[in-house]
């Protein structure tokens, strides 16, 4: 029989070991452009974070795949701990003696970014080896209400402490790292595929996963249009309610209202999904989301309601959740185990590579065209997406396990899946 998720020692502690890594995580997001923005007094320079975060986070995501492939997986997780836990206790050092100079705290951004690019992919393959596939749904959905939690405590209290000292999120999240290290060496399970043949970061290693994403069409279609799509079009969504609703700077209330309500349906679909097992109706729960998504668009055309603008962008972000869960489920018992590190980057990159382009889309359509043609022309952009995903064949059949992809390129000689500041990206971020 098989054993459930609360008995599964190794799950547990791969639970606990991504609470400690995320708090930490979502305390420094916000403490180093706080820093920055105190030590310069630049907004710019603190902006400068984030761009260097993300940017980084793009370059490294696909070779990260491939590291998580050739490195026993358990192994590679602790020596990303450790490189963590000492970048951080560096940067806390510095702070705590009143000299962190700009070019360290970039360093830090750059390589917390880095490092959570080959964490993300080797936690992926190690929780395929420690949860069996009739459990995954149910477990990707705990680590992402356990993520979404602390997405909503975590700059609470990085700010909290960053106003009792500059240092102490720092210092903080060194010992959510220091903790998170522990539980990994505490894990039993070994995941490792079986060593491939050729230079570790060939063209050919590199692209693995997204010549797998590619070669099956359902995964095609679902990734380049509720993926990349949905994705982009829903930023350019939200930041256009965030000015509307600010009354273009003059009040926070109305905007922060709605994206109080976007986090708060994230946490409430990685509570519900669960209960309704996401990866047995993932099509149908992707084909729900693409229309309510029009459907928001629509309601915050015509009716200028922060209150009803909110609710529609919760149960968006709901249904995505669920969705999103239940497509990564899929997505991890279909990969080839010697695949999955760069099968999971691949569709990591593909869904991050235009969502920082969504805001700043958000914004010329407002300034361009007014607040109603920017909801109404940001609904059309959805409506075309929801239109391919409900009528495309290629989006009709989900793919099973026993499902083999054709290869994009000749079979290589042996064998071979969404801000600043990140250490690392786990299951659920």
């Amino acid at each position: 029989m098989t054993t459930p998720l609360r008995d599964n020692r190794d799950f547990r502690l791969l639970w606990m070991s991504g609470l400690f890594a995320v708090l930490g995580g979502q305390m420094s997001a916000l403490a180093l452009p706080l820093l920055v923005l105190k030590e310069t007094g630049s907004a710019v320079q603190a902006g400068s974070v984030g761009t260097v975060s993300v940017g980084a986070v793009l370059i490294a995501m696909l070779p990260g795949g491939v590291m998580a492939d050739r490195v026993e997986r358990r192994r590679l997780m602790r020596l990303c701990d450790v490189g963590s836990l000492l970048v951080v206790t560096a940067l806390a050092t510095a702070v705590w003696f009143g000299h962190a100079p700009m070019a360290l705290v970039l360093l830090v951004a750059a390589a917390g970014a880095v490092i959570s690019s080959v964490y993300g992919p080797a936690v992926f393959g190690l929780m395929r080896a420690v949860v069996p596939a009739d459990q995954m749904g149910t477990a990707t959905a705990r680590l992402q209400a356990r993520t979404q939690t602390v997405r909503l405590v975590g700059p609470l209290v990085g700010g909290a402490l960053f106003g009792l000292h500059p240092a102490l999120p720092f210092a903080a999240e060194a010992l959510g790292l220091l903790l998170s290290t522990v539980c990994v060496a505490l894990v039993r399970t070994r995941s490792r595929a079986e060593t491939a043949a050729g230079p570790v970061f060939s063209r050919r290693e590199l692209t693995a996963g997204l010549n797998f994403l590619w070669s099956i069409p359902y995964l095609r279609t679902i990734l380049l249009i509720f993926g990349l799509g949905m994705n982009f079009a829903f930023g350019a969504l939200t930041f256009t309610a965030l000015s509307v609703f600010s009354e273009g700077g003059r009040s926070g209330v109305g905007g922060g209202f709605v994206i109080t309500c976007v986090s708060a349906g994230a946490l409430a679909g990685a509570l519900l999904a669960p209960r309704i097992n996401p990866d047995r109706y993932s099509r149908a729960l992707i084909l729900a989301t693409c229309w309510t998504c029009v459907a928001a668009a629509g309601t915050m055309a015509w009716l200028r309601n922060p209150l009803a603008a909110g609710a529609m962008c919760a149960l968006c972000m709901c249904l995505s959740t669920i969705a999103s869960i239940g497509f990564l489920s899929t997505l991890l018992i279909v990969t080839p185990e010697d695949r999955v590190g760069r099968v999971q980057s691949g569709a990591s990159f593909l869904s991050s590579l235009v969502q920082p382009f969504g805001p700043l889309a958000g914004g010329a359509l407002l300034t361009a065209f007014g607040a109603r043609w920017a909801f109404t022309l940001t609904g059309c952009v959805l409506a075309a997406s929801a239109l391919v995903v409900t009528f495309a064949p290629s989006a009709r059949a989900e793919p099973s396990p026993h499902d083999e992809a054709e290869p994009a390129d000749p079979p290589e000689p042996g064998p071979g899946s969404t801000p600043a500041g990140a250490r690392h990206a786990v299951p659920g971020d």
